[in-house]
């Protein structure tokens, strides 16, 4: 008990939350920047279980950020590099690793049987569909995301509004850590909010950070934090796209590839068509499945046609 001793000795903390923590189980999606800096935490606060889900492999364009990582884990997966330094960290904590790319049908599963989820991915389309899915099944999302030197760190779904209820819609323009840059410090503090947040859900801390977003902009040193229990639930979900698997695809539906044939590698189902989203005019009340790598054109795409159209509509991103 030595390790936890400065922990424990905390009032809102004690022997009977850390029993919390040691029969808690985590899924992180996510072994990236943000995952750098949130497992160490989370293993060393003594949780049980982590299941680290991540498709990726190392890079040296990483370490810089991704500070869990080092020169001679080049080219091994994420995922069980993490694993293996958490158990390292922690003999207390079982880590799972799961080199997959994280999507709605896999994810269902994982999601039943974690107390908490943490959205570390990068990856509009994976925190939607986490979100949907962690709140069908009210379990808490702890999502984050950071470009540059600014970001965002909130509490999700459980008893609190979902993500889709907050942000309905994508902004007008969408960037990465690839086309806009990131600091290493900005990720690695956002990684240490999400793991913190993890830590008072699970200790039943009150306030709780479910319903609440803690923003934070480096550039001009500025913190602020705004609730948001009266986001309207209901709208959000008839009015965004549904995030799909391919798996989840029905015989009846519509898919319409938007990858260019540079991007394919392989189809993205067999039922993809190459038509122009523009001139399409499907059946009334047939689901229209739009596909590309990111999902970023599919939303933009299905949004466009569900205006026009009134159809149903859903995106499938394949990843890279």
């Amino acid at each position: 008990m030595n390790r936890y001793a400065r922990q424990q000795i905390l009032p809102e903390f004690g022997a009977d939350g850390q029993a919390r923590l040691a029969a808690a189980q985590v899924l992180v999606v996510g072994a990236g920047g943000l995952g750098s800096a949130l497992l160490p935490l989370l293993a060393g606060a003594g949780i049980g279980h982590l299941t680290i889900a991540d498709p990726d492999r190392i890079e040296a364009s990483n370490l810089h950020r991704q500070t869990l990582y080092r020169m001679a884990d080049l080219g091994q997966p994420k995922a069980e590099i993490a694993a293996r330094e958490m158990r390292a960290l922690n003999p207390d904590c079982q880590a799972q690793a799961l080199v997959l790319r994280l999507d709605p049908a896999c994810a269902r599963v994982l999601i039943a049987a974690a107390d908490v989820v943490v959205d570390a991915a990068d990856s509009f389309a994976i925190t939607y569909a986490l979100s949907d899915l962690c709140l069908c099944a009210r379990k808490p999302l702890i999502s984050a995301s950071v470009l540059g030197r600014a970001g965002y760190a909130g509490g999700f779904c459980a008893q609190a509004p979902s993500y889709r209820a907050v942000f309905p819609d994508l902004p007008p323009a969408l960037q990465s850590c690839a086309t806009a840059g990131v600091m290493g410090p900005a990720v690695a503090l956002l990684g240490a909010l999400q793991a913190q947040m993890v830590l008072a859900v699970l200790l039943r801390h009150q306030p709780s950070p479910l319903g609440q977003m803690l923003r934070v902009d480096l550039a001009d040193w500025r913190f602020s934090s705004f609730r948001f229990d009266n986001a309207p639930e209901a709208s959000a979900q008839t009015t965004s796209p549904a995030v799909i698997a391919a798996s989840e695809v029905l015989p009846t539906d519509l898919v319409i590839e938007l990858r260019p044939e540079s991007e394919i590698t392989q189809p993205a189902h067999p039922q993809a068509l190459r038509l122009s989203p523009e001139t399409l005019h499907p059946p009334a009340g047939q689901r229209v499945v739009f596909a590309c790598t990111t999902g970023l054109r599919a939303w933009r795409a299905a949004r466009a046609l569900s205006a026009r159209c009134g159809n149903p509509v859903a995106i499938l991103a394949t990843g890279p």
